[in-house]
């Protein structure tokens, strides 16, 4: 079973916390520095671009997969 890492943001004025594994972290991560931008801008741009039936988790995993596209 694979490590979760958990990560607290504030979105849209609220805290919430998403638990990915290492690897989704990384690769976000490089996504978030080839925008030049912090890891919390990219997970508030996939939370506001999400289908609201989509969790967050899922939806950054999805994300991470497309790299961003």
């Amino acid at each position: 079973m694979g490590v979760l890492v958990k990560r607290s943001f504030t979105l849209a004025g609220h805290r919430t916390s998403v638990a990915l594994e290492p690897e989704f972290w990384r690769v976000l991560s490089e996504l978030a520095a080839e925008r030049r931008c912090s890891v919390a801008a990219l997970v508030a741009q996939v939370d506001a671009s999400r289908p609201p039936d989509r969790p967050l988790a899922s939806a950054l995993r999805v994300h991470a997969l497309l790299r961003g596209r």
